[in-house]
Parts: structure tokens; sequence; C-alpha cells
């Protein structure tokens, strides 16, 4: 990070549980939309899954419960986390590409997401 960058920066220190809470949201969010990987995947093989197909498949289903497991885990030692812990979020967060996830992550909300969840089938985002 060059100097000026990070001169720039503002120093923003919050409970570490309620970040952490806001990591656990986003790692809900991924889980999901990694899960809805799996039917559209079946979709377009008409149901016929090759050997390689279902180590595909398999890996996704991982990826989910592994997903689902660390937010898990975080939320549970976060209960342990006494709340007058405070941490600076300002550089994890200039890291964070994607704008809406850096919102979540820092705005403030307990439980914010960076995906909107509820978009219908077939919205697409261009970039």
């Amino acid at each position: 990070m060059q100097i000026a960058e990070y001169a720039e920066l503002q120093a923003f220190e919050e409970a570490l549980p309620d970040v952490l809470m806001r990591v656990v949201s986003e790692l809900h969010d991924v889980a999901y939309l990694i899960e809805r990987i799996e039917p559209q995947l079946l979709e377009a093989t008409n149901g016929a899954v090759t050997t390689e197909g279902m180590r595909l498949l398999q890996g996704i289903d991982l990826a989910v419960q592994k997903t689902r497991g660390l937010a898990e885990f975080i939320d549970t030692i976060t209960g342990s986390i006494p709340l007058d812990w405070a941490v600076d979020v300002s550089t994890a967060l200039s890291l964070v590409k994607l704008a809406e996830m850096q919102k979540a992550l820092g705005a403030g909300l307990r439980h914010g997401h960076s995906q909107p969840l509820d978009k219908a089938s077939g919205d697409c985002d261009l970039f």
C-alpha cells in the first residue's frame, strides 16, 4: 500500500464480536450462493452425470459444508469474546475488492449481506 493511500485511511474501531458476526453472515451468503450452483449443473447435464461431474458436485457440496462449518466455528467462538474488545478494520476493509461486501463488513450492520439473495432467477450483474 502506498504511503499516501495509508494516510487517507481513517481508523475505524469497533467491537470484535460485531465484526466477526458480519463475517459469519457473509460466509452463510457464500454457502448459499455455492449451493445454488448444484441444481444448475444437474439441469445442464440432463441428469447424466459423469464420474468427473460427480466429483465436481461432491466438491461443490464440500465447499458448502466447509463454508458453513467456518461460519459456525466463528459464530461459536464469538460468543466468548468480550464486547469491549475492539479492532481497527480500516486496513482490512481497504483490501476487500467487492464494494457491496466492503459495505456489509464495515457499515456497522450486525448482519449485513453483500449479496442480494432475493434476486430473481435470471438477474445478471455485468462487470
